[in-house]
């Protein structure tokens, strides 16, 4: 549904639940139509190192939903309907965006784990929020001494069948037939390290600490290592695993060892990781401090996809040491011709887009000319074209479909 017209012009009488059957119909619409069937087609060829029609293009709004699709937008008043109503239509507001989103037949409801420690590291993470809207939070660490790890505990997860059951019956009841239901299931601690050991430690100290304190900061790495594993773990033995590869940037056929009609294992599965936390030390302290400690969780699974936002250009050699590597993240802030150079067609590379660059500018040619220059540079291999981490549109609502169309004219034309 369009974003800007009240509850009154959607709803015409029909209740709630109605509503969101129509919405789940109209995305199970577009999900069963060619040119999504192209889209699949698009990321499965490139993701397979194989050539597709263009590169697949893809954007991820994150902070600019709120002006695609106003929270005061919503229809549903009943707050168990409302989240429907956003994964939904922001599901619709892709598809008229046109961009390379892959629309899966089916609603997606997150296994329910419970986990000890429940504050899951055995401290309390907190962190010091924003005076005013907008603004930066900080961190608020608590491993403010040695003494503190002491205190840590590695958490573990179990499955808590009764309200994964009653997640999804509820969400049956209310889609009925009109959108089939799926478990979803993956890791509970992600194999980007660097993210949680800010938050236990704090982003300045733990740079501080790979000169000051480095025995301390690989005490800190094993153990978040050992966290992430022991997570994997648990979740393999609750045989709810599930796999990922129908989502956007690592969408592909399916691959690790067949599992018949047993459970799937993390070889049935793409780990998405990056190293932001670790931007500024170098190669080496990056190799010592948070890819060696990646390395034993990257390996368990069948596909890897490495990087973010941070400048891997003189870290790329490491980059192509992971196993199972498959795409390389190429941000706006690495050398794009250091990474065709060095990937060459052994890998697929993400060529992220700098968001500031194309949400404040007044000519779009400037967009049009960074993404055929892109483009040309990448000729022959194996990439997608993604925008991600927009925090605001800046005042130009229809600014993502126009980079869509732009970024998609540019991988056809070099094709």
């Amino acid at each position: 549904m369009a974003k800007g017209k009240g509850a009154a012009d959607f709803m015409n009488g029909r209740d709630e639940r109605s509503y969101i059957q129509d919405l789940a119909g109209q995305v199970m619409a577009a999900a069963a139509d060619k040119n999504n069937q192209r889209v699949f087609q698009r990321w499965r060829d490139v993701n397979a190192l194989r050539h597709p029609d263009r590169a697949p293009v893809w954007c991820r709004p994150v902070g600019a939903w709120e002006e695609l699709l106003p929270t005061d937008d919503l229809v549903c008043s009943q707050a168990e309907l409302r989240s429907y109503e956003r994964y939904l239509r922001q599901l619709l507001i892709k598809k008229d965006m046109g961009d390379d989103t892959p629309l899966k037949p089916y609603f997606p409801v997150n296994a329910v784990f419970d986990c000890s420690p429940s504050s899951q590291w055995g401290v309390d993470v907190n962190k010091t929020l924003p005076a005013e809207a907008g603004g930066a939070w900080s961190y608020d660490p608590p491993l403010q001494t040695a003494a503190d790890f002491e205190r840590l505990q590695i958490p573990h997860f179990s499955w808590n069948q009764s309200r994964t059951e009653q997640s999804l019956e509820e969400a049956h009841n209310l889609l009925g037939d009109v959108m089939p239901v799926r478990l979803q299931c993956g890791e509970p601690i992600s194999g980007t390290l660097g993210t949680y050991a800010a938050e236990l430690r704090g982003l300045t100290e733990i740079m501080m600490d790979t000169i000051l304190n480095p025995e301390l900061l690989h005490r800190l790495m094993a153990y978040l290592r050992d966290a992430a594993l022991q997570g994997m773990a648990d979740i393999e033995a609750s045989t709810c695993l599930t796999s990922n590869y129908d989502d956007p940037m690592t969408c592909s056929e399916p691959f690790g060892p067949d599992p018949g009609d047993g459970p799937l294992s993390f070889e049935n599965r793409w780990a998405a990781v990056n190293s932001q936390e670790f931007d500024p030390v170098s190669p080496a302290m990056w190799n010592d401090f948070c890819l060696e400690y990646q390395k034993p969780i990257l390996e368990r699974f069948g596909y890897t996809a490495y990087g973010c936002c941070e400048n891997l250009t003189q870290k790329l050699d490491g980059v192509l040491s992971i196993p199972n590597l498959r795409i390389v993240v190429c941000s706006a802030w690495t050398d794009l011709d250091t990474v065709i150079d060095k990937v060459q067609q052994r890998h697929v590379i993400m060529w992220r887009q700098k968001a500031s660059d194309v949400v404040f500018t007044d000519d779009t040619s400037t967009i049009k000319a960074h993404l055929e220059e892109g483009a040309r540079k990448l000729q022959g291999c194996h990439y997608q074209i993604v925008l991600r981490e927009l925090q605001t549109l800046a005042g130009y609502p229809d600014r993502l479909h126009v980079w869509t169309d732009l970024a998609q004219e540019a991988a056809a034309k070099f094709a």
